[in-house]
């Protein structure tokens, strides 16, 4: 076990396409631990070999250079991006990687954001610089544009694209060259050594500017110490304050090494890391500080369902020591947990430790309930760390296992998966009868669709979910029915005489009861107010349920002998079913509160297509760097293709948020069609 001082986890974020999986796949393999670069040493699952990109996080942890890295790949699709925010979160070093052809890109800024909003300490890796039309210099423009904040170059690039052979590290004023992957010293080429002194000298009054003291020797022209430069760099890198930025080639390793070295230098390690907020039993919040003598306590930031070893559960040690044997408590489950093998990962394949310690990221076997955002502790620590937020889902389809025998099978694989990934839901609807599944976007619910195939062997059919309208009325009507039948002996007999009337919407069902002189007697009461939940249960426009009614019986009439609690229920269902017709009934449909966030030059866009959608704008507001927030309030109907909509107009750029608001009317020239697809539907049924 490394001493604390000696660890760094690393997330690598970015764009899809920037190289982030070849990156760590080199880590590994200048650590002996791979035996090829590749991403695909690294994306293993067979859904990302289909998609030749990752679509969770990995995991790698390895030793170098006498430093425990652990490093964590996240995917570069924005609809995995819960699995961003829980690998920042744990993480003290974030590196964004930038494709050194396509410069910054969609996913670079959200991320980026993300990294920002945590407050950690952000480095850029240039990435591909072998590859046609790579430019570091325009991607280090393009990052300045973007971002406020003061980038420095740690590398630059001998040669580009075809040409590029090495690197020029400018803190130590060395340069490399790499043939086969291996570095050698060599000469800095004479054609780049004006810039090298340009960027080194830029590099220093960089450094210089965020400490006073330095400040005034390097203006009275006195010696700076490189043991002076770096102390101030890392204080800058950590708060913030000054972004490095490094360059290579993870595919043809050239860079990797170096790039790890001087990680080991300026990255921050667990016990330098920012404290995690907590709550305690009683409510009040505290901090959790990454210290190594403290009791344990434990952050669940990833799940694997495997269907060979069950769960595998991800676990950061933020504080304390964890042993072989140890008991824990999962405080958010209130369950006991006895820890009975440690594992670190290296991608797919595990290694098992005796004990663990404040920075490690671990992998714990078969807890008994374990889920993502779950917090472990000693027995005498009972705190919860406070997790991220989370985007809530923005899409949703239905689902149908395609055999019967599975229907048992699929409730329990869905909670498994919703278990390991907070940006995942479902729910079976019992007023559709259909199983809803909802994720960030469409390719995150097909990977949840082929996890359930491969994982629990459950094949399904993905469709569009059914709204769940609902019925009501515009206006007061009567209804009076007479509910009379003889079978011999004991007949039937219930008589009643109601007056519907609207309520204010959200407002249900409201029944009144102004029976007098004992028409109806009292013990039937009850009987008629069930019956009329019953009918409510169907409208006659569409069959959905009915709601904002108030339904007020004032009269009726019974039989001595043939009356009974059916009687009347029947007579109930058919008198509120004959008023519901007479009082204007109209179909009232979910509407949601709808936020999208989309670069400013695409608001006036968005906006037009909101309208388009029956929706209605509220405004526009200012969300930073570039960014427009559009309020509206959007019919949930208007909303299931939304997603695809939006990607399109901002280039994948922007993005939604939604929850239900109130239900509405719907127009009539909508209403029509809805009720003709439900009468086709019911018939079909039949």
């Amino acid at each position: 076990m490394s001493t604390v001082d000696k660890k760094r986890t690393l997330s690598l974020i970015g764009h899809n396409g920037s190289g982030k999986s070849y990156l760590l796949s080199a880590m590994l393999f200048n650590a002996g631990k791979l035996d090829k670069i590749g991403s695909k040493e690294v994306d293993y699952e067979p859904i990302e070999a289909e998609k030749g990109a990752s679509i969770s996080s990995h995991v790698a942890t390895f030793d170098f250079n006498d430093i425990q890295y652990t490093v964590i790949d996240t995917p570069g699709f924005s609809d995995f991006v819960g699995e961003v925010i829980n690998a920042l979160f744990v993480t003290e070093n974030i590196v964004s990687v930038v494709n050194a052809t396509a410069g910054v890109e969609i996913q670079t800024e959200r991320t980026w954001a993300m990294a920002e909003g945590m407050k950690k300490p952000i480095m850029v890796f240039v990435n591909q610089m072998d590859k046609e039309r790579a430019s570091f210099e325009n991607v280090l423009n393009s990052l300045k544009e973007r971002f406020e904040r003061k980038f420095v170059p740690i590398f630059y690039p001998i040669g580009e694209a075809e040409n590029f052979k090495g690197i020029v590290d400018l803190f130590s004023g060395k340069a490399y060259s790499y043939e086969n992957g291996k570095a050698k010293q060599t000469d800095i080429p004479d054609e780049l050594k004006s810039k090298i002194e340009e960027l080194k000298a830029s590099m220093i009054e960089d450094i210089v500017s965020l400490d006073e003291e330095l400040m005034e020797k390097y203006f009275a022209d006195e010696e700076i110490t490189a043991e002076e430069l770096l102390k101030t760099l890392k204080i800058g890198y950590r708060s913030g304050e000054i972004v490095p930025v490094f360059c290579g080639s993870a595919e043809k390793n050239i860079g990797v090494d170096l790039f790890l070295k001087t990680v080991k230098i300026l990255g921050v390690n667990p016990s330098e890391g920012l404290a995690y907020k907590a709550k305690l039993e009683s409510g009040d919040e505290v901090e959790v500080n990454p210290l190594e003598e403290e009791p344990v306590v434990g952050y669940t930031f990833k799940a694997i369902v495997d269907q060979f070893v069950g769960k595998l559960s991800f676990i950061k040690i933020i504080s304390g020591k964890l042993s072989a044997g140890d008991t824990l408590i999962n405080v958010n489950k209130e369950t006991t947990e006895k820890i009975g093998h440690i594992y670190f990962t290296k991608l797919k394949e595990t290694f098992e430790v005796s004990e663990a310690s404040c920075g490690d990221i671990i992998v714990v076997p078969k807890l008994k309930e374990s889920s993502v955002g779950d917090t472990m502790t000693h027995k005498d620590r009972k705190l919860k760390i406070i997790p991220p937020e989370f985007p809530e889902p923005m899409i949703s389809k239905s689902i149908t296992p395609k055999s019967k025998s599975d229907i048992d099978k699929i409730s329990n694989g869905l909670a498994r998966l919703a278990d390991s990934d907070p940006t995942f839901q479902w729910e079976f609807d019992p007023e559709t009868a259909e199983t809803v599944i909802s994720g960030i976007g469409s390719i995150h619910l097909e990977a949840m669709v082929e996890k359930l195939k491969s994982i629990f062997g459950v094949d399904v059919e993905v469709g569009k979910p059914k709204i769940a309208y609902r019925e009501t009325i515009m206006s007061k009507a009567i209804g009076e029915h007479k509910h009379k039948k003889q079978t011999g002996g004991h007949g039937q007999y219930g008589h009643v005489k109601i007056e519907i009337e609207p309520l204010e919407r959200g407002k249900g069902f409201e029944f009144i009861d102004k029976i007098v002189g004992g028409v109806i007697p009292r013990n039937f009461i009850p009987s008629v107010e069930k019956g009329i939940k019953e009918a409510m249960k169907k409208g006659s426009l569409a069959g959905f349920p009915v709601v904002d009614v108030r339904v007020t019986l004032f009269d009726g009439s019974y039989h001595e002998v043939d009356s009974s609690d059916i009687s009347f229920q029947i007579a109930a269902i058919q008198a509120f079913r004959k008023a519901f017709e007479q009082a204007r009934p109209v179909l009232l449909e979910p509407i949601m509160e709808v936020e999208v966030f989309v670069p400013d030059e695409n608001a006036g866009d968005v906006m037009g297509e909101i309208s388009s959608r029956r929706g209605r704008p509220l405004g526009m507001e200012p969300a930073g760097k570039g960014t427009t927030k559009v309020m509206a309030e959007v019919p949930l109907a208007e909303m299931l293709d939304f997603s695809g909509r939006l990607s399109s107009i901002t280039s994948g750029r922007g993005y939604f948020t939604m929850k239900f608001l109130k239900y509405d009317i719907v127009p009539p020239n909508v209403q029509e069609k809805i009720i003709q697809e439900r009468k086709r539907e019911l018939e079909e049924q039949e």
